[in-house]
């Protein structure tokens, strides 16, 4: 499987989450400038970013997703499968 990596916004320390939304575990904090792998979606909290405002999470990791509203895809929909 071809897994693409997108740009997450300039300047922006992105928090990563357990699960779709903020209610869930900080796991980490992602460095500025970095490049994330979206292996799957899924819909969560509606937050809102420099890249818009949406439902969407990205899972980049096990365990680990962070807002769509932080990653430049280039769409506001859906660019991988969905998880589960």
């Amino acid at each position: 499987m071809t897994v693409t990596r997108y740009p997450v916004a300039p300047g922006y320390r992105v928090n990563v989450r357990s699960g779709p939304g903020t209610q869930f575990r900080l796991v980490r904090t992602l460095a500025p400038d970095v490049r994330v792998a979206i292996y799957c979606q899924t819909p969560g909290e509606q937050i809102s970013g420099p890249y818009g405002t949406t439902n969407i999470w990205d899972n980049i990791a096990s365990g680990e997703f962070i807002s769509d509203a932080y990653v430049k895809t280039g769409t506001d929909g859906y660019v991988a499968r969905r998880c589960g």
